[in-house]
Parts: structure tokens; sequence; C-alpha cells
């Protein structure tokens, strides 16, 4: 590792503490990553964005935080943040490891208790992020509603502004709206991570699965688990199952949930069409269709 002046001092501003070496950080598109090594021997990540939007790194600072509250009760490993300002965040270091299936266990327990600690309401009370684009949370009174008005039509109208969906294609998702309140048992809230792909689940050293890069709110868990089976966690089936076995001691899955992770996988799809454009919104279109 060697030392970036404008990175340490930056660091050293925010922390307090000096920054006796860093190093760059593959992976993330967003923000750059750098990996800092600090007098008191603690290994850290700081992630930065010239020019971020207002709040980006305070709303995930505060996600990471909320998430983290959950731990001490089995919940899923977090970083801890060490120090945010506007165009940067600065967390504990984790170092990677690789997915196993005792991995993924632990992950799926873990997360059941994630959940399990709740949220006073569907939303948050601040808005987000997810990726680039702005994540309103503003609360509703039932996840019907807030999963029309808060997840799906917001980018299903930026996709169709972007020309990245089409009439026929806002249309079938459009249909299926009015249908959510009978389609999705209500439950109480959980806490939820937010976007919940295979990225954002780091593979630690230490033989843990750790959640990173959050868009924090108070949300039905079928979205987080509808997200890990979009793109795929290694491991995912003994995930769910000990997902499943923990969740059934307070609180099972309702019936048909598998059935229900198309319904939604139609929001991160949807996200997907307004960053990428390509085939996201027709893929969001072709689930949607499946419940009308």
């Amino acid at each position: 590792m060697t030392r970036q002046p404008l990175v340490a001092r930056r660091a050293e501003e925010l922390l307090g503490s000096s920054v006796v070496a860093t190093a760059p950080v593959a992976g993330g598109d967003i923000s750059t990553a750098t990996r800092l090594r600090l007098s008191d021997g603690t290994t850290a990540l700081m992630k930065t964005l010239p020019h971020a939007p207002e709040d980006f790194f305070a709303a995930e600072a505060a996600g990471l935080r909320w998430l983290a509250e959950a731990t001490s009760a089995g919940g899923a490993q977090v970083p801890a943040v060490l120090g945010v300002d506007h165009e940067c965040v600065i967390v504990r270091w984790v170092e990677p490891g690789k997915n196993s299936v005792d991995a993924a266990t632990g992950f799926g327990r873990a997360l059941a208790a994630t959940h399990a600690a709740g949220a006073p309401s569907y939303g948050a009370d601040r808005d987000g992020f997810i990726g680039r684009l702005p994540l309103p949370n503003r609360p509703t009174d039932s996840w019907a509603e807030f999963y029309a008005a808060r997840r799906v039509l917001p980018y299903l109208k930026l996709a169709r502004d972007r020309g990245a969906a089409t009439a026929e294609q806002a249309a079938a998702i459009e249909a299926v709206l009015p249908r959510l309140a009978d389609l999705v048992p209500e439950e109480p809230p959980a806490r939820l991570h937010g976007d919940l792909w295979n990225g954002n689940v780091l593979w630690g050293l230490d033989g843990q699965a750790w959640l990173i890069d959050p868009a924090a709110y108070g949300g039905h868990r079928e979205v987080d688990l509808a997200m890990l089976a979009l793109f795929g966690l290694p491991h995912l089936p003994r995930m769910l199952d000990a997902y499943a076995e923990a969740a059934a001691e307070t609180a099972p899955l309702t019936d048909g949930w598998t059935e229900r992770v198309a319904l939604h996988q139609v929001f991160p799809l949807l996200v997907h069409a307004c960053h990428f454009g390509g085939g996201y919104a027709g893929r969001a279109a072709e689930a949607a269709a499946r419940f009308a």
C-alpha cells in the first residue's frame, strides 16, 4: 500500500486518526473505493463520489447503522460506520473470503433475524438512494400502497421518460397494481436491506456474510428474498431453507411466497431499466403479467 495524500487527508479530517497507507479497491461502479490503514492498526474502506447528491452518503450510513441494530439479536453482520460527510463514507474493512454452504446457512438465519427486528412503518423517516437514483420512502398505511406508489410507479415513469420502457410494457405493469392487496398478504414491516442483490452480500474471511451498500427501509421481507433470487446468490436454496427454518419459530413465511417472487422482482427490474435500459423493462412486464 502507498499513500494518496488527498484521500488520506480527507480521511484523517473525518476520523481524527493518521492514515499510514492507502490502496485502490476494484468493484464499485458508482463510487471510488480506497482501502485505508490507520495508525492505530484499524483497516477501513473509504468510498468517495465528488459532487454526490445531497445526503447520498448520509443515507447509506444511516441504513448501515439501522441494520446494525439487529446484530445483537442475531441479525446479519454489517460493517461499522467510522465517518461520513457529503462526499464520502468510511466503514470498517471486511476481509473478503469465499462463499460456502455453511456461510449461506448462517446468512439465512441472520437475515431472518434482521427482518424480524422490524420497522415502525412501511417506508422510512428519510428518502434514500438505490444506485444513483432517489428512493422515495414516505410511509404509507399498507404494503400494497407502498409497493405501488413508492417502488413501482416512480421507476416505471422514469423508465418511460428515458425510453427504457414501452407503453405496452408500462400498461402490463400498471394492470397488476390494483390487485396487490389481494395478491400479497399483509404482515408487519420488516427491517429490509432494500438493495439485496448478490453484489451487496460480502462473504467474509471470518466465514460470515456481511451486508453492504444498503437502501434500507421498512417493507415486506419477500422483497429482499426476491432480489436475492433475481441475480443469483451462491447456495441460494440452502440459504432460503435456513431463512425459512429460522422464521418459522416466530413468523413463518406466508404460503405462496415463492410464487410471488416474480411480483416483487418488478421493482428491482425497473430500477435496472432506469440505470441500464436493455431488456429489463420487458422482464418486469413479463413478471407482472403472470399476476394479471
